[in-house]
């Protein structure tokens, strides 16, 4: 059925954005100039890229979507990074500032662990007074108390800082936090790879060559990391594609990358928006057209395409299933980045529902590790579950229709 959409589609395209997709199904590597085509379709030629992504998706990942049960432990929001896109950061004499101790962090970790987790995501922000083997510690806690749970942690920036002040070189630094317990890290940090749109959305964060030295450097020590995309701010559609693009060269480099996470732009709480320097995060349509453009330039080098439900909605990560992603992410349990920028959506989605939603649209939901090995699949529907995302309330409605449907 799929095929047969995707030929009708293509046929209703026009001759461009058909000989792109044609060749992306054929296996040809995409350049810019065709990612671009794709990037800026609308109306016929955006249903046959999504058509297409789909294609694309079931060839490369088949019919599960998979989701992890994990729990998200930003254990600082004390940071001077000053990002004009994050609601998240506070200084350190601000009311709500907070920083977790060890033992807090572990405390939560174990919590993670008896609610069936088999990951902890940790990030946090950078404090000026910070010492750099703190991140080592948190490793070292946790892999003493829980020895099996995957610790994926820290960000390009996070390591980057950590070895500024340690003053350790950067693969010894690396090793180092492998050796106590650093499964994998996040992608994150990356927003747009283009030092241009970086120096408008936060001129103190580390630049692209950086962020490529370190995430190369992780993958080559064996490190693998998650690769994600911010969009809906201030960037065009020439840079996704240069980003995806970029993403797809070290891929094919390290084969370091787990997944690609397109992370949509929370606007509400942030300066950036306030300050009238951004669009209001995407529309449904780029939504769509960043996940199936991910998956047609991506085919072939990166397997897993993720959706931000936090950042999205559920309504909006389902459309996206039929637009190339095969992952639903963590279930988070507690998540406060996107929360503090203005996202409402939720902080923890329980397993069950996440495999209700995944079989709502006729797909078979699978439990799987950080590295994507199948934990369980759950073909068949769970009695006496009642999906209350699948029944939402009139609140919910007008919620999803103001953030997903402009």
């Amino acid at each position: 059925m799929a095929q047969a959409r995707s030929s009708a589609a293509l046929a209703a395209a026009n001759p461009e954005v058909r000989a792109a997709l044609s060749a992306a199904l054929a296996g040809e590597r995409l350049g810019f100039e065709q990612g671009l085509c794709l990037a800026a379709a609308t109306g016929d030629d955006a249903a046959a890229l999504i058509a297409v992504a789909d294609v694309l998706r079931r060839e490369a990942a088949g019919d599960a979507v998979t989701y992890v049960v994990n729990r998200n432990i930003n254990f600082t929001n004390v940071c001077f990074v000053g990002c004009s896109f994050c609601g998240f950061a506070r200084g350190p004499a601000a009311p709500d500032a907070y920083s977790h101790s060890l033992d807090s962090i572990v405390r939560k970790a174990r919590e993670a662990r008896d609610a069936g987790a088999t990951e902890v995501c940790i990030q946090g922000g950078l404090p000026r007074e910070f010492d750099g083997f703190f991140y080592r510690d948190i490793l070292r806690a946790i892999k003493r108390a829980i020895p099996g749970m995957h610790i994926h942690a820290f960000s390009p920036m996070e390591i980057s800082y950590g070895a500024e002040k340690t003053r350790m070189p950067l693969r010894d630094y690396l090793r180092m936090l492998k050796d106590e317990g650093l499964g994998s890290i996040p992608g994150t940090a990356a927003e747009i790879l283009d030092d241009r749109v970086r120096g408008r959305l936060s001129p103190n964060k580390l630049p692209v060559a950086r962020w490529i030295e370190i995430i190369t450097a992780a993958h080559e020590l064996g490190i693998p990391s998650t690769s994600t995309m911010m969009y809906g701010h201030v960037e065009e559609p020439a840079d996704w594609v240069r980003h995806i693009l970029l993403l797809r060269a070290i891929q094919e480099r390290t084969g370091g990358f787990t997944e690609f996470v397109p992370l949509g732009f929370v606007h509400r709480n942030t300066r950036l928006y306030q300050q009238g320097g951004a669009r209001p995060g995407a529309t449904r349509d780029e939504h769509l057209r960043v996940h199936a453009l991910a998956r047609v330039l991506l085919h072939g080098a990166i397997r897993n395409i993720q959706v931000s439900w936090v950042k999205l909605g559920i309504a909006m990560s389902l459309e996206c299933f039929a637009a190339g992603a095969n992952d639903f992410g963590g279930t988070l349990m507690e998540e406060s980045i996107s929360r503090a920028a203005g996202a409402g959506f939720g902080e923890y989605v329980a397993p069950e529902e996440f495999r209700a939603v995944i079989r709502s649209i006729g797909r078979v939901p699978a439990e799987r590790t950080t590295a994507y090995r199948i934990r369980r699949r759950f073909p068949n529907a769970e009695r006496g579950f009642i999906p209350r995302r699948l029944q939402p309330s009139p609140a919910d409605l007008r919620v999803l229709c103001a953030e997903e449907c402009r």
